[in-house]
């Protein structure tokens, strides 16, 4: 009796199948490894970015300054190297290395003065996002206690060798008059150099800054007789909304300016 052949279907199916799931397994097995490869790449170059960001932030990072430091650099705060005083503090001329500088100029703030502390980081606030070669250029600060235990803070600037343009327009002693004397030419600079950085401060910057207390005091010279608009404890940041209709406006104190204060074109005259 002769048997019927056999079916050779079900295992061309079987074999297929088989084959399919090994083809599967294989490409998922190099998906893994492409992933994981990809994402050891990724981390790698991660962690190596992150290292050059902070090989270059300590590259050259603010060089700390102390109150001893300042003591020490201006001879006990003495009185010779008092350069100018305002509302909220005292300008001392302080001999220490800092950088390329031999000589820097150190705002020292007086506590006992009402609203002292707010000016002080108003000041700070106006001066860690402003850049301009008219305005004063702050090197470091100084924020700690002194040998009392009191707080003590201070802003340490480029210094200007030619002092402020008040000095230039109403010299102290009359021996002075004769050597500081501006030409025209020179005050036309002087102006210029100060409606610059007003411009710059007003329209260029990522919040405009009104400095509400410019006059010769706060105008300082280099060793160029460029000028320096400086002293910005009073300062008011305006924002300005999307459509420039409305402004809000920030500040440190209710009463803006110095007594006796002038209008800012007049003061050259």
């Amino acid at each position: 009796m002769a048997l019927p052949p056999c079916s050779v279907q079900p295992l061309k199916k079987k074999h297929s199948s088989a084959k399919l799931e090994v083809i599967i397994a294989v490409v998922g097995t190099v998906l893994i490894f492409i992933l994981l490869g990809s994402s050891l790449i990724i981390c790698y170059y991660l962690k190596k970015s992150r290292g050059s960001l902070r090989m270059l932030s300590l590259k050259k990072p603010y060089q700390r300054i102390t109150y001893n430091d300042l003591l020490k650099a201006t001879d006990g705060f003495s009185a010779v190297n008092l350069i100018g005083m305002g509302s909220f503090g005292s300008v001392y001329k302080a001999i220490m290395k800092y950088d390329e500088a031999e000589v820097v100029a150190v705002k020292v703030i007086d506590h006992e003065q009402q609203g002292a502390s707010r000016s002080f980081v108003a000041e700070c606030e106006a001066l860690r996002n402003i850049r301009h070669r008219n305005l004063v250029k702050i090197l470091t600060i100084c924020s700690g206690v002194d040998f009392r235990g009191n707080d003590f803070n201070a802003l340490i600037f480029e210094f200007m060798p030619n002092g402020s343009l008040d000095k230039w327009l109403h010299p102290e002693n009359h021996e002075e008059s004769g050597s500081k004397k501006l030409s025209l030419i020179q005050r036309l600079n002087i102006a210029i150099d100060v409606a610059n950085a007003l411009e710059y401060l007003h329209h260029h910057g990522a919040v405009s800054i009104v400095h509400c207390d410019l006059k010769p005091s706060n105008v300082l010279l280099d060793d160029a007789m460029v000028a320096h608009v400086g002293d910005f404890g009073l300062a008011r940041f305006l924002d300005k909304k999307v459509n420039d209709t409305s402004m809000t406006s920030t500040s440190t104190s209710g009463l803006k300016g110095t007594i006796g204060y002038v209008a800012p074109g007049t003061f050259f005259i």
